[in-house]
């Protein structure tokens, strides 16, 4: 008998038919978890599962006695509780690497359209509206030679200040738990704490991983600190910022204007007051949603999968269980 697997949320078609030639696969394309008998039934029996945003709980581990590893495809993994992951001996992994230049064009195209007011303007057009020249309150701001601040100078930050500084000349400050070298080298980034970071920089990124710590990260103290000329993009997690704060700072000009690709609920629900506000660009989460790179996160979760279920170890493991 083939070993029993779970296929949840956006695994690419192709590598699901390769799963099937030696795995018995179950697939929930939806946001299916405990209480659907059809997932409960799948889970007591699945060695394995691949896939996007399950929340991996001490409930859930319990109720899949069977589970070896849970692969998730995405870097991040804040949906999994890798302590109790561990306790239990299920190995967990993720797919890093893979999109960090894809989430970089994401967020830097985010960045841009929110400083050139780009949605805006294309609904101006759609919209019948430009019927004279466009007017000075309508007009954007700079992108190149200004000062761009990230938080969280990770692989994806790296790679949001190679664009910066290389395409666009702009001078870079960055915040992280440690100072990136290679960073200060290839980008002439300057570390600094986070609050002169706020107040000196006409873009400020986030891209800090979402734990404790970070939770609300970005509040209403933080956008005070920022100029008021300033573009607040959230490229990391929805969890991390204070959405009521954001919400207010760009009602009274506390900042000029933001870019958003992540929620605190998502979908995020359509009465949402960011939604109501002009200055905001918001996207749906969309950071490494390219063809391309879903394939090949699916194509090394799959890997991992694969390794882990035939005992030998996963190429990107999370946690120190492998026996």
């Amino acid at each position: 008998m083939k070993p029993k697997i779970i296929v949840y949320m956006r695994v690419d078609e192709r590598v699901i038919k390769d799963l099937e030639k030696d795995f018995d696969v179950t697939i929930f394309q939806n946001h299916e978890y405990l209480g659907n008998p059809q997932f409960d039934q799948a889970l007591k029996e699945a060695e394995g599962i691949i896939g996007l945003a399950l929340k991996v709980t001490k409930d859930l581990l319990d109720a899949g006695p069977n589970l070896k590893i849970v692969c998730n495809v995405s870097v991040g993994y804040d949906n999994l509780d890798i302590g109790e992951m561990t306790r239990r001996k299920i190995m967990a992994t993720n797919t890093p690497g893979i999109l960090d230049d894809t989430t970089a064009d994401a967020i830097f195209g985010l960045l841009i359209a929110t400083a050139r007011r780009i949605p805006e303007l294309d609904h101006f057009v759609k919209s019948g509206s430009w019927t004279i020249s466009l007017q000075p309150e309508q007009y954007g701001v700079d992108v190149h030679h200004k000062t761009l601040g990230i938080i969280g100078m990770g692989n994806i930050g790296s790679s949001i200040a190679k664009r910066a500084h290389f395409g666009f000349g702009m001078d870079i400050l960055y915040h992280n738990r440690s100072r990136n070298l290679q960073a200060e080298k290839d980008y002439q980034a300057t570390y600094c704490d986070m609050n002169s970071l706020l107040e000196q920089s006409d873009f400020v990124c986030l891209m800090v991983p979402a734990t404790r710590e970070t939770a609300d990260l970005m509040g209403k103290e933080q956008f005070k600190r920022m100029k008021k000329t300033a573009i607040f993009i959230n490229g990391s997690r929805g969890k991390n910022v204070d959405e009521t704060a954001l919400y207010e700072a760009l009602k009274n000009g506390d900042i000029h204007a933001a870019g958003i690709d992540v929620y605190k609920e998502e979908p995020t629900p359509s009465n949402n007051p960011l939604l109501q506000l002009k200055n905001i660009v918001t996207l749906p989460h969309i950071g490494s949603s390219t063809t391309e790179c879903e394939f090949n996160m699916s194509k090394l979760a799959a890997e991992n999968l694969k390794r882990g279920l035939r005992k030998e170890k996963p190429l990107t493991l999370l946690n120190e269980c492998f026996t």
